[in-house]
């Protein structure tokens, strides 16, 4: 008997797992992953510049109207070749803008304000960042003012509707197409000069 039994035991093959249908349920899976997958693409800063001119000279801006704004591959910042640090730069930009002809080395008035960027090759991206970020907030500051006042730091009115609490609010009241005529009243201009490079 046990002769038999072992005689059926060598006779039987051994068991195998079918892997057959192994690769194409990997393949699948991998097309599967590959469609779904998002990619994150850095975007960077969303703005619109303006087109290039096409051999034209820029308009001359007159010095006291130019708030010059620097810096360096280190991240130091200076404005006006004066060593500064980015918390002042707020008050700075304000001052500039709303001087009204006040004072002789500041603005004539804020249609005539620029504000200039310029930047070294190797300067930190977040310092780039937070002194572009304190250049816009002290626009929005004034633009808060305007909505809550109706009025321009010097006075004139500003025909909107009603009074806001804020700017934000006010612009998310506009439709599209429509005048934003806070931004009409009290233009923002900024220029960002192309980095120097070490070459």
């Amino acid at each position: 008997m046990a002769g038999l039994l072992e005689d059926r035991r060598q006779d039987r093959e051994d068991a195998e797992v079918p892997t057959a249908g192994l690769a194409d349920i990997a393949f699948l899976l991998l097309i599967f992953f590959l469609v779904t997958t998002t990619i994150n693409v850095d975007t960077g800063i969303g703005m619109t510049l303006p087109p290039m001119l096409e051999d034209q000279e820029p308009p001359p801006v007159k010095d006291r109207n130019l708030l010059k704004v620097l810096v360096n591959s280190q991240g130091n910042l200076l404005v006006e070749e004066e060593e500064a640090r980015i918390g002042q730069l707020r008050e700075r930009v304000k001052r500039h803008v709303t001087n009204y002809g006040d004072n002789p080395d500041l603005a004539v008035s804020p249609s005539k304000a620029v504000i200039s960027i310029k930047t070294d090759a190797k300067t930190p991206y977040d310092t780039y960042i937070e002194v572009l970020d304190e250049v816009w907030m002290a626009y929005r500051e004034i633009w808060d003012q305007i909505a809550r006042t109706g009025q321009t730091p010097q006075g004139d009115a500003v025909d909107l509707d009603q009074t806001y609490s804020s700017y934000q609010e006010y612009y998310n009241t506009l439709e599209p197409g429509d005048d934003n005529k806070i931004r009409d009243a009290f233009g923002a201009q900024i220029s960002i000069a192309e980095p120097d490079s070490d070459e």
